[in-house]
């Protein structure tokens, strides 16, 4: 077994495959430890839109996602510091990673002007002008307490197509300007409690992702994170960049893919040796009808579903299917409009994934990989991808 880590987080490495990058281990925090490979669902306001935390426990969650974006703006980094920060605030007492804020500020606000400060923008709340950069960026993660603090970094759109000049120097820009910032972030960062990761930039241009690894690991920092992925790309980029930039990240940190993904996205990246993971989808797409099972997507609203006995997924154990709620009635309750059918379903959703990550890290200790492979073969269609949201906001 190998571990790292003498401050805030531990993390140890209890097996890696046989047959490829995957590892199983342990990430250790303040507030408890959780197994990884790990998916940690988004609760992006403080609340996993729907669901108590007991009921996110109950799915096997044992880590959750914050965004410093949206805490900020509503109800404020300063009250949620007075109440206690924010484990006491939502009832968690389980570990929790913020996320910086700096790609909703890029995507979310009406911008009104980006430079080595950081970026300015208005409230999409009450149009207030508000700035966001690295060092405020750190005071409001260190003022909400999470485990994991994220730095801030400059997360540039999509470059589809060719690689002109344009799009070159936009990514480039990125990748230095996150360094930049990360420097400042450690500077600013003054928490003993709270561990703070980097985030490697470059777009889709693999020389890039290698001079932003190269730089960004210069920093001895517990953690790095692959962000700027699954922006706007198609899935042959986002595997492209993700197979790439993995194998030169530190072995002994927790690496973590931010903003990925589906069912496939997860099991290409465990082999490429990623450790953590987010992604609105399970909540976001439960929301709205929209259900994933091992065998493929299920489009609850859809009229074929309207005499089904059935639940969702036969043998799974979430609280939706293993009550027997079936989805003539599942389909109902969204026709109908009923906050029930929501809630059952994105809780189907986060405990779909959680069985995914508990059948990836069985499949590592067991050297089972070609057999979780072809179980799990059909859980996300190709198509689906043209549905991958932007972000980890569950607004």
């Amino acid at each position: 077994m190998n571990s790292s880590g003498a401050g805030p987080l531990r993390f140890e490495i209890f097996r890696t495959s046989a047959g490829h990058g995957g590892r199983h281990g342990r990430i250790t925090t303040p507030h408890g430890s959780f197994d990884t490979p790990a998916f940690m669902p988004v609760a992006t306001a403080g609340a996993m839109k729907g669901l108590t935390p007991a009921q996110v426990r109950a799915t096997g969650t044992n880590c959750i996602l914050n965004n410093a974006f949206h805490l900020l703006l509503r109800p404020g980094h300063r009250r949620i510091k007075a109440l206690g920060g924010v484990h006491s605030f939502m009832r968690w007492d389980g570990p929790i990673l913020t996320d910086s804020g700096g790609f909703q500020a890029f995507s979310m606000a009406e911008i009104n002007r980006v430079d080595e400060d950081g970026v300015t923008f208005r409230s999409f709340i009450d149009g207030a002008v508000v700035h966001l950069g690295p060092e405020s960026s750190m005071e409001i993660q260190q003022d909400l307490g999470s485990d994991i603090a994220m730095a801030f970094d400059d997360c540039p759109a999509a470059a589809i197509g060719p690689m002109t000049t344009v799009v070159h120097t936009r990514l480039a820009e990125a990748k230095d300007r996150s360094l930049r910032w990360l420097e400042r972030c450690i500077r600013a960062h003054t928490r003993d409690d709270q561990a703070l990761f980097g985030i490697v930039q470059g777009g889709t241009d693999l020389e890039l992702r290698r001079a932003s690894v190269e730089a960004t690991c210069n920093f001895d920092l517990p953690g790095y994170a692959i962000g700027g992925v699954a922006v706007g790309e198609g899935p042959d980029a986002i595997e492209r960049v993700v197979r790439h930039t993995a194998a030169l990240l530190p072995l002994a940190k927790p690496r973590y893919l931010m903003g990925v993904g589906y069912p496939s996205d997860i099991i290409m990246a465990v082999e490429s040796g990623i450790d953590m993971f987010d992604c609105v989808l399970p909540t976001r797409n439960g929301r709205n009808g929209f259900a994933f099972t091992q065998g493929g997507s299920i489009r609850l609203r859809n009229a074929v579903h309207a005499d089904d006995e059935s639940p969702i997924e036969p043998g799974c154990d979430c609280e939706a299917c293993s009550a027997g709620f079936s989805r003539g009635y599942l389909r109902h309750l969204f026709l109908a409009q009923e906050m029930l059918g929501p809630i059952l379903v994105s809780l189907h959703n986060v405990r779909l994934y959680q069985r995914l990550l508990l059948d990836i890290r069985r499949a590592i200790d067991e050297d089972a990989w070609l057999d979780l492979r072809s179980r799990w073969a059909s859980a996300t269609p190709a198509h689906d991808h043209i549905n991958y949201p932007s972000g980890a906001s569950d607004e």
